[in-house]
């Protein structure tokens, strides 16, 4: 596959994972310092619920664009940590967001290089 044509796939997949397939439950959900539990009751998924299902979802969106479950399985340990450290107020939406699309650059080059 074509490096370039692979990482817009990839910024394709993250913008849809990240900001189409995040809803509103899921976004303030998987930050471990919400109140959404006392607000909704015990029924009301803990957040690392949330999280991981969201990092899944991007797991799965990386699976099904290269193929590589090496891939998808570095994907979602990295987006689970990355948004964990976003939730922990350590850096910005905007680091956040370059911390995802680094890992997307390195999924390119380890797969044309490296893999393919």
């Amino acid at each position: 596959m074509e490096l370039a044509l692979l990482f817009f796939q990839l910024l394709i997949g993250h913008a849809v994972g990240d900001f189409v397939l995040q809803p509103g439950p899921m976004s303030s959900g998987k930050n471990r310092h919400n109140r959404l539990q006392e607000q909704y009751g015990e029924g009301f998924p803990p957040w690392y619920y949330w999280m991981s299902a969201h990092a899944l979802t991007h797991a799965g969106i990386v699976y099904a664009i290269t193929g590589s479950a090496l891939c998808a399985a570095i994907e979602c340990a990295s987006h689970w940590l990355i948004d964990f450290g976003k939730c922990e107020k350590n850096y910005s939406l905007h680091v956040d967001q370059l911390l995802h699309l680094l890992f997307k650059v390195f999924y390119c080059v380890l797969l044309v290089y490296f893999i393919a």
